[in-house]
C-alpha cells in the first residue's frame, strides 16, 4: 500500500513538474498551461493511453488537471456509443457537470467574501 502512495506521488509529481517547465522554461502563460494539459489527458484518453496510467498511479492520475480532459474524452466517447453522435456534447456534460458547477459555485462565494487585489479605475 505505501508504494502505491509513493507511486501517486511520482507521477502526479512529474505531471505538475511538466506544466511548471511549460510556463517557467516555454514562458507559457497560466492558462495556455492549463489548456495544453486539459487536452494532453483528452487526447491520452482518446487513444485509450490514460485509464492504463490510472490504473498505474490512482490519485497521482486523476488528481492533476490532465484527468478533466480524460473525463470529457471519456463521457463523449461513451455516449457517443449509447447515443450516436449527439452524445459528443452530452456526454462531455455529464460526466464533467458537477466538478463544473462546484467550481462555479465556490467561485462565486470566493467573489463574494473576498476583495479584488487588482486596480480598478
Amino acid at each position: 500500500m505505501f508504494t502505491s502512495f509513493i507511486i501517486a506521488f511520482i507521477i502526479g509529481g512529474l505531471i505538475c513538474v511538466i506544466g511548471q517547465l511549460l510556463m517557467d522554461v516555454g514562458k507559457l502563460t497560466p492558462a495556455h498551461t492549463l489548456s495544453i494539459l486539459v487536452v494532453t489527458g483528452a487526447i491520452l484518453d482518446g487513444f485509450g493511453l490514460y485509464e492504463p496510467l490510472i490504473d498505474f498511479a490512482g490519485a497521482g492520475a486523476t488528481i492533476p488537471i490532465t484527468s478533466f480532459g480524460n473525463s470529457l474524452t471519456h463521457g463523449a466517447l461513451a455516449e457517443v456509443e449509447k447515443h450516436g453522435w449527439i452524445g459528443v456534447l452530452t456526454g462531455m456534460f455529464e460526466v464533467t457537470s458537477s466538478g463544473i458547477s462546484a467550481a462555479i459555485i465556490f467561485g462565486f462565494i470566493g467573489a463574494l467574501i473576498f476583495r479584488s487585489k487588482g486596480n480598478i479605475d
